[in-house]
C-alpha cells in the first residue's frame, strides 16, 4: 500500500469518528488534540497514524469502520502497517 492512500484510508477514519460524538470525544480526549488542533495535525502523518492506532483497540470499531466505507476488514492494520511508527510493535 502507498503512503497516499494510507493517508486517505486514515483521513476517511477520522471523518467516520467525528460523525459519531460520543467517539470522537474518546478519541480527542485519547490523543490529547483538540478539535482546533484537527486541521493542522490532520496533515501529519504521524497524526494520521494515531488515528488509525485509535480505531484498532477496538473491533467493533474497525468494523463499522470498514462496513461505512466499505472496506475489508485489514485495510486500516496495513494502512497503520505504511504510516510512521507503524512497523513498530506494542505488546503492552
Amino acid at each position: 500500500m502507498k503512503q497516499e492512500t494510507a493517508e486517505m484510508i486514515a483521513l476517511k477514519a477520522l471523518g467516520w469518528l467525528a460523525a459519531d460524538e460520543d467517539l470522537f470525544g474518546t478519541f480527542l480526549g485519547a490523543t490529547g488534540a483538540s478539535v482546533d488542533d484537527l486541521s493542522k495535525s490532520a496533515q501529519q502523518a504521524e497524526f494520521l497514524g494515531s488515528i488509525l492506532d485509535f480505531l484498532l483497540m477496538d473491533d467493533a470499531w474497525v468494523m463499522g469502520f470498514c462496513e461505512a466505507e466499505s472496506l475489508a476488514y485489514e485495510m486500516p492494520m496495513r494502512a497503520r502497517a505504511v504510516l510512521p511508527g507503524g512497523a513498530e510493535i506494542h505488546w503492552t
